[in-house]
């Protein structure tokens, strides 16, 4: 028999069994790899096309499960066939097994066009308006006029390098490598080229969408990831520009008030930061340190770009305490946001060839940093304070 022979009845035994066995063990006893592209969709889950389609074969009558290598899985064979049938396919362009480290590195590697001499900023606008989203703990996932209607104000107030209020462009080009998620919709995605195939295809569709589910889970939960991400979409492709009401607009004004409200309620000390934190952290600020190569940016003077992200990974790192060895005692009470009054500094200025590291940095409290700062000791403090930071830092674990 062939392909065509198979119906939604014959599908629908295969899906049940893919749920019955769970999808690892259901693609080894079947001898199916993950599928790298298209995934078929159905009822809130997702399916490997090409294996559910061999499985489903052995359910016509006197007929065997077809091998993986008897036939194809692409658009024409058996993801076309499940679309025939009436099931929603859903093309993952190859990020089928991606780390979230990987899905990061794609937001901060964004490709955007530059044909006017300056990045466009349709997708850093939709990027930062759903870390927004994530960071209040919105849904993650909108119908497409909901989508439409924000970010068209937003193209409309902040897109000031001629960028179009047409929200299907960014929305397209981050679905295709892998950081938005589209769902509920019939017809394959279209690139993100052209004018009115984008266009129609979001008309037509209809489609449910948001950032991908372990991005959104890690720009909710992660202060350190949300600072070091959008100090890198700022630095890329917002250079020269004020991109402050932007941020406003999106929720990412000042990051810490925002912070504030979600934060305390859920932990006693939301300063504190994990492990994988810090390590992720410090990729991130050390790609950032490298591309910019100690740039710097011009505003009424040329002072150095300085990562939030940083400061954010020293205090965690303190563990609440002045980490001067020699500190005296430091004050017992919080701030309004239950922070330890500690204060954040450069061991050696960013002017004489200080690095914005964590290795080069440290927590103090108030009266060790007026020392460091102003103190007749400094000079020998300070060099106390270098061995400490580098210390500190490659304690950490993942940090070497």
């Amino acid at each position: 028999m062939a392909l065509t022979d198979i119906t939604r009845r014959e599908v629908e035994r295969a899906i049940e069994e893919c749920d019955r066995l769970g999808r690892d063990a259901f693609l080894k006893h079947h001898g199916f790899r993950p599928a790298r592209r298209y995934l078929l969709s159905h009822k809130g889950k997702q399916y490997d096309s090409k294996a559910i389609v061999g499985v489903a074969h052995g359910f016509l009558s006197g007929q065997q499960p077809l091998a993986a290598s008897d036939f194809s899985g692409g658009a024409a064979h058996a993801a076309g066939l499940l679309k025939s049938l009436g099931f929603n396919i859903e093309a993952e362009h190859s990020v089928t097994g991606l780390t979230l480290d990987d899905l990061v590195h794609r937001v901060t590697h964004l490709k955007v066009n530059r044909s006017s001499g300056h990045p466009a900023l349709y997708q850093p606008i939709a990027l930062l308006w759903a870390m927004g989203r994530a960071l209040r703990g919105e849904p993650r996932l909108l119908p497409w006029p909901e989508t439409e209607e924000a970010l068209k104000t937003l193209l409309e107030r902040h897109g000031v390098r001629g960028e179009r209020p047409r929200p299907d462009y960014p929305i397209a080009s981050l679905y295709r490598v892998g950081v938005w998620a589209l769902h509920d919709y019939a017809e394959l995605v279209p690139t993100a080229h052209g004018d009115a195939k984008v266009r129609r295809w979001f008309d037509v569709n209809q489609p449910l969408g948001g950032l991908a589910e372990p991005l959104y889970e890690l720009f909710r939960e992660s202060q350190v990831t949300r600072l070091a991400v959008i100090d890198e979409l700022v630095d890329t492709f917002f250079d020269g520009l004020d991109c402050t009401p932007l941020l406003a607009d999106v929720g990412l004004g000042d990051i810490e008030a925002a912070d504030l409200s979600e934060s305390t309620e859920r932990a006693p000390e939301p300063w504190l930061i994990t492990a994988a934190e810090y390590e992720r952290g410090c990729r991130l600020v050390e790609q950032r340190e490298a591309k910019s190569q100690r740039e710097r940016v011009s505003r009424t003077t040329q002072s150095p770009r300085r990562s939030r992200a940083v400061r954010r990974l020293v205090l965690g790192r303190s563990n609440g305490l002045c980490e001067n060895p020699q500190c005296k005692g430091q004050p017992a009470d919080v701030t309004d946001r239950r922070h330890p009054i500690l204060e954040v500094d450069h061991v050696v200025d960013l002017a004489n060839g200080g690095r914005d590291h964590p290795s080069q940095m440290v927590a103090l409290c108030p009266n060790c940093h007026a020392v460091k700062t102003r103190g007749r000791t400094r000079e020998a403090l300070c060099k106390t304070l270098l061995r400490v930071a580098a210390e500190r830092h490659n304690a950490m674990p993942g940090t070497v």
